[in-house]
C-alpha cells in the first residue's frame, strides 16, 4: 500500500474558547476521490485551511507527500503541489480569460518556460475546462458555471498533486452540476488527488470513492458513500430522519 499524499493527525483548532476541529485523523491515498461533508459550522473550512496554511491548527500535525508542513505558509505550500479552489470564484476582473491563467502558470516554479510554452500550456487549460474559445473575453462575460470553471483551471495552472475543491456546484443546475463532476473526474483520471467538500449529496455520492463526515468540530464517519450515508450518527447530524 502506497504512503498517503495527505495525513492529519490529531489536528485541533480552538477561537477563544470554541473548539473549531478536535483531534482530526485523515489519511487520502494519492489518486483517491475523496469527499468532505457536514452541516454549516461542523468544521470542514476550517480543516482545510488549516491544511492548505490559511490558518494555524493548534495542535496536531499536518503532513503532504511525507513532509511535515509545519511552519509552511500557504504559497509554500502551494508550490509543494496543494491546490484549492474557492466557492466564491475571485479572478482579475480586468484580465482576458487566457490571463487569468497565466498569472499562475507564471507564478510557479515553471515560470522558467518559454512565452510559447506558457502559452501552449494555457490553451491546454481552457480547453481541458472547456473555455478554449472564451480565451479573449473577460470574467464578467461568463456565465455561473463558466466562472467554476475558470476556478479550477487556475487551480490546476499550478500543476497541483492534490487539488480542494470547495464547493464547486453551490447555485448550478442540475446539469452544471453533473459537468462540474464529470471534469473533476477528469481531473482525477490524469493523476491529481481530490478533495470535494460539497452540500449537494447527488454530486458527492457520484464523485466520491470514499466519504468523511464532520459534526461540531468531529469526525463522525469515515468509509464506503454507500454506507457512511446510512449510519445512524450521519442520518441524524447532517441527513435528517
Amino acid at each position: 500500500m502506497s504512503a498517503p499524499i495527505l495525513e492529519v493527525s490529531g489536528l485541533g483548532k480552538r477561537f477563544g474558547g470554541f473548539v473549531a476541529l478536535e483531534n482530526i485523523d485523515l489519511k487520502v491515498a494519492p489518486g483517491e476521490r475523496l469527499g468532505l461533508i457536514g452541516p454549516n459550522g461542523s468544521g470542514k473550512s476550517t480543516l482545510v485551511n488549516c491544511i492548505c496554511g490559511t490558518l494555524i491548527n493548534d495542535t496536531g500535525t499536518v503532513q503532504f507527500n511525507d513532509r511535515d508542513l509545519k511552519g509552511l505558509i500557504t504559497h509554500e505550500r502551494t508550490r509543494l503541489g496543494m491546490a484549492r479552489s474557492f466557492q466564491l470564484p475571485r479572478p482579475f476582473f480586468s484580465m482576458t480569460i487566457a490571463d487569468n491563467i497565466r498569472v499562475p502558470l507564471l507564478y510557479t516554479l515553471n515560470a522558467h518556460r518559454s512565452e510559447e510554452q506558457i502559452a501552449a500550456r494555457c490553451n491546454e487549460l481552457l480547453g481541458l475546462v472547456g473555455l478554449a474559445g472564451k480565451a479573449t473575453q473577460f470574467p464578467r462575460d461568463l456565465t455561473q458555471v463558466d466562472m467554476r470553471k475558470l476556478e479550477l483551471a487556475r487551480a490546476m495552472a499550478v500543476e497541483p498533486k492534490l487539488l480542494i475543491a470547495d464547493e464547486a456546484m453551490a447555485g448550478l443546475s442540475g446539469s452544471e452540476v453533473t459537468d462540474i463532476v464529470n471534469l473533476l473526474i477528469t481531473l482525477n483520471e490524469r493523476g491529481i488527488t481530490v478533495i470535494l467538500i460539497e452540500h449537494i449529496m447527488s454530486a458527492v455520492m457520484q464523485f466520491s470513492q470514499r466519504l468523511v463526515v464532520l459534526v461540531s468540530g468531529k469526525k463522525i464517519a469515515d468509509g464506503a458513500p454507500d454506507i457512511v450515508i446510512r449510519d445512524p450518527e450521519v442520518e441524524r447530524a447532517y441527513l435528517g430522519q
